[in-house]
């Protein structure tokens, strides 16, 4: 793999982990990427503070401003990219691949991605019944309750053509070939 596009969604839970593990392969790696954010991913990644970080390590970003602009899904269809990473992708995105509906950038590209070759991975961050810890903002632990219907999507997701589920951040490093330290 050479080029990879990441994507991102408003999804505070996971986005420090995601953001970590891919600055380290792409400080241990000669691979090319591409993030992308959706408008609310932009919200939450300055939210947590981390902005200003991802713009200084990945110089190739860009915010969507519609669900088809910046054209990303194209190149990505194509076959220029050799895989699109969703992490993390909230409850809402999902649900959205789910039943077809690509009215933003992320899901767009999705769509239009799953109609070529390349191979989309998605980290759903509610995929567990019961409950999962994660961190606020302030590094605060938080407790959070999985509601049946993002669990029951994440569950679909993970049956669609060329889409694998991932389940954890951790994960991204076998997907692109990279030992995990």
């Amino acid at each position: 793999m050479k080029r990879i596009a990441w994507g991102i969604t408003g999804s505070g839970d996971q986005i420090v982990e995601t953001y970590q593990v891919m600055k380290d392969i792409k400080e241990r790696t000669d691979l090319e990427f591409m993030v992308f954010l959706s408008k609310e991913g932009e919200t939450v990644m300055k939210w947590y503070r981390i902005w200003d970080d991802i713009q200084r390590d990945f110089p190739n970003i860009k915010t969507g401003v519609g669900p088809n602009s910046p054209f990303i899904a194209g190149p990505l269809q194509v076959g220029h990219y050799d895989a699109l990473i969703i992490s993390p992708a909230t409850a809402n995105s999902v649900a959205k691949i789910v039943h077809g509906i690509a009215d933003t950038l992320v899901t767009n590209v999705v769509a239009q991605t799953a109609k070529g070759d390349t191979p989309i991975y998605i980290l759903a961050v509610d995929q567990k019944r019961g409950t999962v810890d994660t961190y606020a903002p302030s590094g605060k632990k938080m407790t959070l309750k999985m509601r049946e219907v993002d669990v029951s999507n994440s569950e679909k997701l993970a049956q669609m053509e060329n889409i694998t589920l991932v389940e954890k951040p951790d994960d991204i490093y076998k997907i692109l070939g990279v030992e995990n330290k």
